[in-house]
């Protein structure tokens, strides 16, 4: 699916020295891309291979060294070569001698001399042998200091060698182990020659072919080694020459014909150098033309003819380098380089329009993927193709055609839709009539009526329909020609006559143009791409003759190179600056896009476009690592490129589980895109190197389709896309949010109308966005944001989804069955709800009525094995015995595969209970005891101990309990039973509450005893009104209670108040640390024997927190130093991992996370770390005990470990003072002043506060080294942070527990 273009074309004249001088042999110097001409009269020109880009003129003079070689007057030269080893001419003469001329030095040496004449001279690929044939049919095979290796006879020994009808060719093969030779066949017919392969090493005659009817020596060996091209001459058979293909062993491979008149020769034949194309120059009895073949899929195109007149002598060779380079010249020395390049043969509306001789093979890829070389119909041209131009749009298709022989031609064809009915067919074209036209190196459609031509250089309206040399200089030039059809064109049809063509506008170009391309936003506009890469617009001005090309060039449209390969497309409003984008493929396989670089090794690429205005919306292109990319147009207009798509390069590091969603890696090297197919097919078109054409789908299109399907509201469309190319049906859903689609339901319904799609979508419906997980690689549209999962999503989509199937489709069967999987796919699943419809389906059938429903209803037994298709069966069994049917849960049983043993005694048991007990015992085995408990109530008092029995079992049940029950009796026990739950669960306030509601006292007393609420204990006492002595004695056991359980304070108040023991109340006060307390209680009783203890105690308090204090103050200072050391030491250990980290990036995966989490194991002062293997062989007991004493140290600080660092940290936080601290700090203070001792309290207020200002600042400073990464003395000191804290902090909440009056400024 590719066509042959010719690039540029550059002809340049060598001037001979004489008027009948000729050119006979060239040859090439490959490093200094040199050319050598050998001339008639023993004349050398050397001359610089001329290049496209030293200017833009033809026919300019090609600037050439001339050096006569010195030969014997009747001597010439035969056969010449370049020796790259020698950097010389190797030249061989008629009178036998060998010359090696040096170019630089213009030197001639004679290196030898062979008997009867040189007649061929060929090097070996490698340069290291030469092969030389003399006139006597001897092969001279010598290395290249002149050293013969051997010598053998080209002919059959036993013969006699006619010297003056001796000829041969001799061809290596690519790698030098073989060459071939053609010679004459005896005892044969005259003209029967034979191909034989020799040996390299040896000489050695390895296989020859049968002697065949060849034309001429012409003999080459394709450089790959597959096969060895010659031709042979059917005139015997009437037919014209045909090329053949032989192996190694001299069997015939295959052949093809050159479909020409029967006199036509063929005078050589070359293979370039990557063995893809094969040129041979065919003679004609008026021109000379030069061919050029492709072979793919067993198939031999013709994709290129170029003319000469028959007397210019035709010659030409391929680049040794540059495998679409091919130069030819002439016997008068006209050289003319052309540039070949490869196009895709695929136009924008997907339609194949492939190229062989005089053939286009039609092809609708949109209709039919039919692989090459078949078509769907042929338009045939009087002369082999040489350019073509394609336009099209929703009404009319035209083919404009440049054939070899200049004439032009044009094709109007139907729209694509009645293609089919041309099937097989073929159509004759007829050139247009009018003035001769010239031929056509570019040509381009500006409109339906206007061409855009470039013709070849030095073309004019007076000058021969074929290549000349006798043509002039003149600039390039720009054609446009008005195409017109004297027929009217009948719909369905292809017009191939009547067309009148004439050029009415021409100017002349300063430089060479590399290609034309359509501006697909401007009517009658085109780009214009010169040869240095500028980009010129050109525009076709109403009334104007001639229109010109503006005096500038827009830099951001120009290309860095040429670019062989040129598209324009739009792209829309995306950026109203700029509404299209011209991108640039040059032959380094560098893309170009708005004057910067896209990717740099593209070697192919297309556009696809989803939306209804043609707009573009993805690039499509495949990289020389056979990886295939799809773009959307925005990231090229934003500059997102470098992120999304890693510069095009392949990943070759991913991490485990990481989908790879960025490319497709082809499947086969060197396959390229060609097309694609635009709109909801979403498909792209690959045509390997053997041919085949492959139509891939891929991921990224296929979900932009359906976006753009969805966002147009054309759901049954969007539905086929999902279905055909198995996405998620959820993207439906997701794609703008569920919510939105309920309002679309309604209408997804009447599109689709089809109800085995909806039941599929019903299936699939999930709690999950897919727009956020599966597809959120592959789409950047505006999304509405919604969580990831929502438990309403099922359910409120199969309901919108269900009432439109009720008010859309009318009833019958299939509506129903799809009714039912709505209710079987909710979630929970409503299968009581499905249940019930199948059970007015059964009692219809039971009736026995004539109901005209029955018909838009499937029959239960259908009804239910769809539903228990779609459900668990033990769910619908249990769904059917929640509905209190026997009966259906019977039949459900049975289509279940149940066994009858299992269920039929159940339910023949259940069936033989009252009916409010039956659904008792189903309601505990569906375990629905909120049905339960009121069934088993309404049965009466004569289950009350089942009812008791089910709420004890079930505690949540005792709130409805208390609602159904209505005798006070059976409340009073219901509660008592509450309570005692409650008491069992330890929720003795709540128990003690409700035994109180139950007037239960006692058990009220000891669950208030069991909570500690002795206040409540005390009150209960009363209720039951306890004597005297009785409350007494229980107060002495609830102080002890107390005591025992830490809680002094309240034992206190017990003591004081209950027991009159004031000497008890103070002692336990004073435990309590309520300093305060204890000295009113000390003066309400006048006790100053109890104010002195009081007094003594709160100095001894007094004296342990200033030391404490103290001690801590110090513990502070030296944590916080050590953390600070821990800090620095692994900050520098991280500095020296970072400087490492080249080499940890160049490992693999599996090494770089082994190396991970030893390092991360590693502390401050760690030296090494172990070895991956050992730490590998710990087993899990060992790790199980290791984490039960790291659990059992929790809180201890261990000098090197690796939590070093946090625990200390954790350790300052731990020092702080706590609320009830600071309350018994406050007490202590303010008691210390009411007994004098303000000396005393001021101090320990002052070492408290100095304590607690140091611990702040310490937490403080180490919080924001933490997040620091260097560590600055100066900056993280503990002074300057306190007198930070100190300001900002001392007045605050946290120093509340201090005395005004012994604040210090």
């Amino acid at each position: 699916m590719r066509n042959l273009k010719l690039s540029t074309e550059l002809t340049s004249i060598l001037e001979l020295q004489s008027e009948n001088e000729t050119i006979q042999f060239a040859a090439f110097d490959i490093e200094k891309n040199r050319l050598f001409f050998a001339s008639s009269t023993n004349f050398i020109y050397t001359a610089q291979l001329p290049s496209i880009h030293d200017g833009g003129r033809s026919k300019t003079s090609l600037p050439v060294v001339v050096q006569p070689i010195d030969l014997d007057h009747e001597d010439f030269i035969t056969s010449m070569d370049f020796l790259m080893e020698k950097e010389a001419l190797v030249a061989g003469t008629s009178n036998g001698h060998l010359l090696l001329y040096n170019v630089d030095d213009n030197a001639t040496e004679i290196v030898g001399h062979v008997e009867g004449g040189v007649k061929c001279i060929s090097p070996s690929p490698d340069g290291d042998l030469l092969a030389v044939v003399t006139g006597f049919g001897q092969i001279l095979v010598m290395t290249h200091d002149w050293d013969l290796l051997y010598e053998t006879s080209i002919e059959d020994p036993a013969e006699e060698i006619d010297v003056g009808q001796l000829g041969t060719s001799i061809s290596w093969r690519g790698d030098g182990k073989y060459f071939s030779t053609i010679s004459k066949a005896h005892h044969s017919v005259p003209m029967n020659k034979k191909i034989k392969i020799w040996e390299r090493d040896t000489g050695a005659l390895h296989a020859y072919s049968e002697a065949k009817s060849f034309m001429g020596y012409i003999l080459e060996w394709m450089p790959s080694g597959a096969k060895i091209a010659a031709v042979y001459d059917n005139k015997d058979k009437h037919n014209c020459p045909s090329i053949v293909f032989f192996e190694r062993n001299g069997l015939e491979r295959s052949s093809f014909s050159i479909n020409e008149r029967v006199d036509a020769t063929i005078e050589n034949i070359k293979w370039n150098c990557n063995s893809e194309l094969l040129a041979a120059v065919v003679r004609s009895e008026n021109h000379d033309a030069l061919k050029i073949w492709f072979f793919n899929n067993n198939h031999w195109y013709l994709k290129q003819e170029i003319r000469y007149l028959r007397r210019d002598g035709l010659k030409f060779s391929w680049d040794p380098t540059n495998p679409f380079q091919l130069i030819c010249w002439t016997l008068g020395g006209i050289v003319t380089t052309y540039n070949f390049v490869w196009v895709t043969a695929v136009m924008d509306n997907s339609t194949a329009l492939v190229i062989d001789d005089s053939k286009i093979l039609v092809t609708p890829l949109s209709i039919s993927l039919i692989p090459p070389p078949m078509f769907l119909f042929e338009l045939r041209f009087p002369r082999a193709i040489r350019e073509m131009a394609f336009w099209s749009n929703s009404s009319k298709t035209l083919l404009a055609v440049s054939l070899s022989d200049n004439a032009l031609c044009v094709v109007e064809l139907p729209v694509v839709e009645s293609w089919e009915d041309l099937e097989g067919k073929e159509f004759i074209v007829e050139p247009v009539s009018g003035k001769p036209l010239g031929s056509s190196v570019h040509l381009l459609w500006l409109d339906s009526h206007v061409l855009l031509n470039v013709p070849h250089f030095g073309y004019n309206q007076s000058s021969d329909l074929v290549k000349s040399s006798s043509r002039k200089d003149c600039l390039p030039c720009i054609q446009e020609i008005e195409i017109t059809c004297l027929e009217n064109h009948i719909p369905g049809t292809v017009t191939c006559s009547g067309w009148n063509a004439r050029i009415f506008g021409q100017i002349s170009l300063e430089g060479m143009v590399i290609g034309l391309a359509r501006n697909p936003v401007l009517d009658g506009s085109a780009f214009v791409q010169f040869i240095d890469g500028k980009i010129f617009q050109y525009r076709k001005q109403a009334g104007a003759v001639v229109p010109s090309i503006g005096n500038h060039t827009d830099i951001s449209m120009s290309f860095s190179s040429s670019c062989p390969w040129m598209s324009v497309v739009p792209v829309g409003d995306s950026d109203p600056s700029n509404p299209f984008l011209l991108f640039g493929l040059d032959n380094f396989g560098r893309l170009h896009v708005g004057g910067r670089i896209l990717c740099n090794n593209c070697s192919s690429f297309s556009f696809y476009s989803n939306s209804p205005d043609q707009m573009i919306t993805h690039l499509i292109l495949t990289t020389k690592q056979d990886l295939l990319f799809v773009i959307e147009i925005s990231d090229i207009l934003f500059g997102q490129l470098d992120a999304k798509y890693d510069n095009f390069l392949p990943v070759i590091k991913k991490r485990r589980g990481e989908e790879e969603s960025k490319n497709i890696t082809l499947w086969e090297k060197g396959a390229k895109v060609i097309g694609v197919l635009h709109g909801d097919e979403s498909a792209v078109i690959l045509q390997t190197i053997r041919g085949n054409l492959e139509c891939i789908y891929p991921r990224k299109l296929v979900v932009a389709s359906i976006i753009n399907a969805l966002g147009q509201k054309r759901f049954k469309d969007a539905l086929h896309m999902v279905r055909r190319h198995r996405i998620d049906f959820n993207i439906i859903l997701d794609h703008c949010g569920w919510q939105n689609f309920l309002h679309s339901a309604a209408e997804f319904i009447r599109q689709v109308d089809n109800l085995a799609y909806v039941t599929e979508f019903v299936c699939s419906i999930k709690n999950e966005n897919v727009m956020e997980t599966l597809y959120k690689e592959f789409t950047s549209l505006h999304k509405e944001e919604f969580s990831l999962v929502d438990n309403n999503k099922v359910s409120s989509v199969l309901l919108a989804v269900r009432k439109a199937l009720e008010d859309q489709i009318v009833e019958c069967p299939a509506r129903e069955l799809c009714i039912l999987t709505t209710l079987a796919r909710n979630e929970p699943p409503a299968l009581e709800e499905a249940l019930k419809r199948i059970k007015v389906i059964r009692d219809m059938e039971l009736s026995g009525s004539n109901d005209p429903r029955k018909i838009s209803y499937p029959s239960a037994e259908e009804s239910l094995k769809h539903l228990l298709w779609l459900s668990d069966p033990d769910a619908v069994y249990e769904a059917a015995l929640g509905l209190y049917d026997l009966n259906l849960a019977a039949i459900v049983a049975l289509n279940s595969q149940r066994d009858p043993k299992e269920f039929l005694p159940f339910l023949q048991e259940l069936e033989q209970l009252p009916t409010l007990l039956m659904k008792y015992n189903i309601d505990l085995k569906l375990k629905r005891y909120e049905n339960a408990l009121r069934h088993i109530i309404s049965a009466g008092d004569a289950y009350s101990e089942d009812c008791m029995n089910l709420l004890k079992n079930n505690p949540q049940l005792f709130p409805l309990g208390l609602q159904l029950t209505t005798d006070t009796v059976r409340r009073r026990l219901v509660t008592e039973a509450w309570a005692d739950h409650l008491s069992d669960i330890k929720c003795y306030e709540d128990a003690a509450t409700t035994y109180l509601s139950c007037s239960n006292l006692e058990k009220a007393l000891k669950a208030f005893r069991a909570s500690g609420n002795w206040a409540g204990v005390l009150t209960v006492a009363g209720l039951i009104k306890l004597g005297k002595e009785e409350v007494i004695q229980l107060a002495h056991e609830l102080c002890e209670e107390l005591q025992a359980l830490g809680k002094p304070g309240e034992a206190a108040k017990i003591a004081v108040e209950y027991c009159g023991d004031v000497n008890s109340g103070i002692s336990l006060l004073i435990s309590a640390r309520d300093w305060e307390e204890a000295l009113r209680i000390a003066y309400l009783y006048r006790r100053d024997d109890l104010v002195s203890e009081i007094k003594d105690a709160s100095l001894e308090c007094a004296s342990v927190l200033i030391g404490e204090f103290e001690e801590n103050l110090e513990k502070v200072g030296k944590y916080l130093a050590r953390y600070l050391a821990v800090r620095q030491r692994r900050l520098l250990l991280a500095a020296k991992l970072k400087a490492d980290e080249q080499s940890v990036n160049d490992l693999d995966d599996d090494t770089a996370s082994e190396a991970s989490s030893n390092l991360s194991g590693m502390s401050a002062y760690t030296l090494g770390t172990r070895k991956g293997s050992a730490a590998s062989v710990a087993s899990s007991t060992t790790s199980k005990a290791r984490g039960i004493r790291r659990q059992r140290n929790r809180g201890k600080i261990r000098a090197g470990s690796p939590d070093e660092e946090m625990a200390l940290v954790e350790h300052l936080k731990g020092m702080s003072l706590a609320v009830g601290s600071r309350k018994e700090l406050k007490s202590l203070l303010v008691s210390l002043v009411m007994l004098n001792k303000e000396d005393i309290a001021r101090k320990l207020q002052r070492v408290g506060e100095n304590f607690q200002l140091c611990q702040m600042a310490a937490v403080s400073l180490a919080a924001d080294a933490t997040s620091s990464e260097i560590i600055d003395e100066h900056a993280f000191s503990q002074e300057l942070y306190m007198k930070k804290v100190r300001k900002e902090l001392l007045h605050s909440e946290a120093f509340s527990w201090q005395v005004k009056m012994f604040l210090s400024l």
